[in-house]
């Protein structure tokens, strides 16, 4: 549904992206990950039909057509990262006016200013409205054209917790429809909460690509399992470590990173050599520490 062949964009001296490729299937809830700076923005654009590619080329649509071509970009509906409307409007006529334009009636209209919350403020004017009520109509406006694909920059910056929830009801309304859905956030909570498949960019070039399963074991392995004991003799954490190299003790706790099958291995060796387990707790690795750890390892 959308095709990236070695796209590469530069503006000046700037290599903004370089030699971006991969396809996101029709159906995919897939988020972009990445600092300031690493190209999410120029590829969603580039995905819009707004950027022009210095090298190669993005493809919309089955059969992929190039996203320059208006046929092709009426396949896909985008919200850029800030989004202005005329303050004398109010909220339903702005609304009103993306639907009548991509050719959507007033059910459709009642139903994207139920969807993003904005039902009772949809008759104030647009210039009393917070950053994230602003942020929910432009929400309002991508979901209008009922697009098979949309196309989000950091559609959830200036949102409240309302707004937030307004913004997962309408992900899961498109995949319910299975339409295809590519957004870039630094919210980490809304990409584990909501992507298929994530791709972290780091200085214009695409890094990592990840299923949900293959993050979810990826930060499994990554887990830390704390262990109290009565105590435990050196003899013991030698043998501990030969297991799990990375074993920490203090006092009566131990702590052992590691994959699911290490920590169970660990539990079996402190049983097996008698030493009394009085509690333990496990907890997974965290995305926003596995991010920062595939940006350190590719910055620059």
């Amino acid at each position: 549904m959308i095709t990236y062949e070695g796209f590469a964009k530069t503006f000046g001296i700037v290599h903004a992206v370089r030699d971006l490729t991969v396809t996101i299937a029709a159906g995919e809830v897939v988020a972009l990950l990445g600092p300031n700076g690493s190209g999410k923005t120029t590829s969603i654009k580039a995905a819009a039909g707004l950027v022009r590619p210095t090298e190669g080329r993005v493809l919309l649509g089955a059969p992929g057509r190039s996203a320059l071509e208006a046929d092709a970009r009426r396949v896909c509906s985008f919200l850029p990262q800030r989004v202005t409307f005329p303050e004398s409007l109010t909220g339903r006529e702005v609304a009103e006016f993306y639907c009548k334009l991509r050719g959507r009636n007033a059910d459709r209209l009642q139903e994207v200013m139920k969807l993003t919350g904005l039902n009772g403020s949809s008759r104030r004017t647009v210039g009393t409205y917070s950053g994230g009520m602003t942020q929910r109509l432009g929400l309002a406006v991508a979901m209008a054209a009922q697009a098979l694909v949309l196309l989000l920059d950091e559609p959830t910056a200036a949102l409240d917790p309302d707004g937030t929830c307004a913004f997962y009801a309408v992900i899961e309304a498109r995949r319910s429809e299975g339409q295809t859905v590519f957004f870039s956030s630094h919210q980490m909570g809304d990409v584990e909460r909501l992507a298929d498949r994530f791709l972290v960019m780091v200085s214009g070039r695409l890094v990592a690509s990840f299923t949900a399963r293959e993050l979810t074991t990826a930060l499994a392995n990554r887990g830390v399992m704390k262990v109290t004991v009565d105590g435990i003799s050196d003899v013991v954490l030698t043998r501990l470590r030969a297991i799990a190299p990375g074993v920490m003790s203090s006092a009566d706790q131990i702590m052992v990173p590691g994959t699911a099958d290490v920590r169970l291995a660990v539990l079996d060796l402190l049983r097996n050599q008698g030493v009394t387990i009085r509690g333990w707790s496990a907890e997974e690795g965290r995305l926003d520490a596995f991010y920062r750890e595939l940006v350190e390892g590719h910055h620059g």
